[in-house]
């Protein structure tokens, strides 16, 4: 799988679980530095997941789930 640069689909999918975590946040009507500070990511880092900007792993995208209260799966579809 060619990771330089990275496929059109990656960071499509990258957006649409930015834009997932953007809406659960704000459904739990969270600021980004609220988040930040339930789940231990610089409210900066939490923008750039949002934006799909910023390449995070799977540890920080559990943290994010936990903090919003959802499945992981709830916003990675």
């Amino acid at each position: 799988m060619p990771t330089d640069p990275l496929p059109a689909w990656v960071l499509t999918r990258r957006r649409a679980i930015g834009d997932a975590i953007r809406a659960q946040r704000e459904r739990e009507k969270l600021s980004q530095e609220k988040l930040g500070e339930l789940t231990g990511i610089d409210r900066k880092t939490v923008n750039r997941i949002e934006q799909g900007t910023y390449p995070t792993d799977i540890d920080r995208l559990l943290l994010i789930a936990d903090a919003l209260g959802v499945p992981l799966a709830d916003l990675v579809r």
